[in-house]
């Protein structure tokens, strides 16, 4: 008779028994349960939500930072452009206040979050040769965060400034 692959080749213990069932001491322990069958696709689910929500909600913070950035820069600039084509002061400061609200809302930041502050060098911001300058400044909250203007819970404060030189020629 040929021995078959599974058997140990050599000579067989007394009892006919394989070596790992002689010594009882040396196989493992069984657990009153069973098995334990499962339990790394538990473990590997919750550690991967323990860690991948953070990560996923500083993603999503980065990038409200990041659209608040591009939402400034755009606003102070077209702020400043829409404030040295007008006609006056009073007027160039309400038309780049609504350039500044609209450039705002295009990236889904709400007015009560911005500011806007123009200022002028010479003191005179119609004349020729004058420099307007506007500074937007922004708050980006925290997204998915309720109540966080009145915890004052802010991601970030952000500002650009854009400046503008009044034409000799209108």
């Amino acid at each position: 008779m040929r021995p078959s692959s599974r058997e140990p080749k050599g000579p067989r213990p007394a009892g006919g028994l394989h070596p790992d069932k002689t010594n009882p001491e040396k196989t493992p322990p069984r657990v009153a349960g069973g098995t334990e069958q499962g339990s790394a696709v538990v473990e590997f689910t919750f550690l991967s939500l323990l860690l991948m929500v953070p990560l996923v909600y500083f993603i999503i913070t980065v990038g409200q930072i990041q659209g608040g950035s591009f939402a400034v820069v755009g606003a102070a600039d077209q702020a400043a452009k829409v404030y040295a084509a007008q006609p006056d002061a009073a007027s160039g400061r309400a038309a780049a206040e609504q350039a500044v609200l609209l450039a705002l809302a295009d990236y889904g930041h709400p007015a009560e979050n911005a500011s806007m502050d123009t200022s002028c060098e010479p003191a005179d911001c119609m004349a020729a040769g004058s420099a307007v300058t506007v500074t937007v400044h922004l708050t980006v909250p925290l997204p998915f965060v309720p109540f966080s203007d009145a915890l004052q819970l802010n991601a970030s404060r952000l500002s650009a400034t854009a400046t503008q030189v009044i034409g000799r020629f209108r």
